[in-house]
């Protein structure tokens, strides 16, 4: 996909490109520490890898991974909302990344999205399409091979106040990434 499309914005570009981010690890896993740095300095974080240990200051590589697919997630809904015609004013997205243990050590196993979005004149149904458009297209969840589930609300400003419900708390993924990526394509 080149370009803008008609009366929208696009987060693709035209040609392909590259970033990068470095981490300086001294010491063992349990007892280490590290630096993680960026060319645009945006990610001046201390690293630590044991990621159950919650009184160690920092970051760890699963709650990037979790910033990262929750950054290319509402990117990836923001460009499908506005080539479906609409405007988001806000998209607030969590992702929640689960780490399990099994025979070849600590694994991905789910990651689970939870996206509220403020898109005014929005039907439920163009919102549902474009929050499944964009969990098939967001280049991280395409990247991860983790089940991925995703529960969508639209905030309505009804009599309530509430929000709508759009997609089922724990809404799995039909099929894992390794086989969407190969139906996609065509192998």
């Amino acid at each position: 996909m080149a370009g803008a499309p008609p009366g929208g914005d696009s987060i693709y570009v035209t040609k392909p490109y590259s970033r990068r981010a470095s981490v300086l690890w001294l010491g063992t896993r349990g007892r280490g520490k590290g630096a993680i740095s960026t060319p645009s300095a945006a990610l001046k974080l201390p690293l630590y890898a044991a990621g159950g240990d919650l009184k160690r200051q920092g970051t760890n590589p699963p709650e990037l991974i979790a910033a990262a697919h929750a950054g290319s997630f509402s990117l990836t809904l923001a460009n499908e909302l506005g080539q479906a015609g609409y405007r988001p004013r806000q998209i607030d997205t969590t992702a929640t990344v689960t780490m399990e243990p099994n025979a070849a050590g600590w694994t991905m196993t789910q990651i689970h999205l939870d996206v509220m979005a403020t898109v005014p004149k929005v039907a439920a149904c163009d919102f549902v399409d474009a929050a499944l458009r964009a969990k098939a297209k967001c280049p991280v969840s395409r990247a991860l091979n983790a089940n991925i589930s995703m529960r969508a609300r639209l905030a309505r400003r009804g009599l309530n106040g509430g929000s709508q419900t759009c997609l089922g708390p724990d809404t799995p993924s039909p099929v894992k990434n390794k086989a969407l990526k190969r139906n996609e394509t065509g192998n």
